[in-house]
């Protein structure tokens, strides 16, 4: 398996909660932080599966998928991807299955679960967090799911999370908590993101991803 998540401090708590080979079957044999180094690892590897996170730099987990369409494709030995993301919004979900990854799972599934899931997704099984499997089913069912939004899109991923959150009524102690950042840069992407959508304050900003049901 291939570990993908731009936190260091991440991929070392995956790595302690699942990597003892011995117990869980599970072989890391390699890590990334960005799209970049996914791509090298990936393909210098092989792994039955990769661990994708889906906000990463250099494009997200949805570039690394697009860049890996070859390699899924592969007859003999194809490698298969299961996302793993704080996120838990609608948007993300189907971007990464309609990019290839075989499921998706949150940030809070246990360890035993997520080698479970590891096991199902190497077998080319589908494995999906219940709630969001709905999200897939419906958007598979309808034609005019997910459309693009011009002003989401000219956030970055990093400041999509931030926003996330935000409307969630997350502090920004708790934002900086949840995605491993200082509060200060909470700070400083909540300013970007007010900037870019004309709003004035985190209340505005609620009824705006209220409106596009990103919360």
């Amino acid at each position: 398996m291939v570990l993908v998540d731009d936190h260091r401090m991440f991929r070392a708590g995956v790595q302690a909660e699942i990597g003892r080979t011995d117990e869980t079957g599970v072989e890391v044999v390699g890590e990334a932080g960005d799209v970049d180094q996914a791509l090298t690892v990936i393909k210098a590897t092989r792994p039955d599966v990769v661990l994708l996170d889906v906000h990463l730099p250099g494009g997200g987990g949805v570039e690394v998928l697009r860049r890996s369409a070859s390699l899924m494709a592969a007859a003999d030995r194809p490698v298969r991807f299961l996302a793993l993301s704080v996120s838990d919004a609608a948007e993300d979900v189907i971007g990464v299955i309609r990019g290839g990854a075989r499921g998706y799972v949150t940030k809070t599934i246990t360890g035993d679960d997520l080698v479970a899931a590891i096991f199902q997704v190497a077998d080319g099984d589908a494995v999906f967090s219940p709630r969001l499997a709905g999200f897939v089913l419906d958007a598979f069912a309808s034609s005019d799911a997910t459309p693009v939004d011009e002003d989401l899109d000219r956030l970055t991923q990093r400041e999509r999370e931030v926003l996330r959150l935000i409307a969630r009524g997350y502090a920004y102690k708790e934002v900086g908590k949840e995605l491993f950042i200082s509060v200060k840069t909470v700070e400083s992407h909540v300013s970007a993101v007010l900037r870019k959508l004309q709003l004035s304050n985190r209340h505005e900003l609620t009824r705006w991803a209220t409106a596009r049901r990103l919360i």
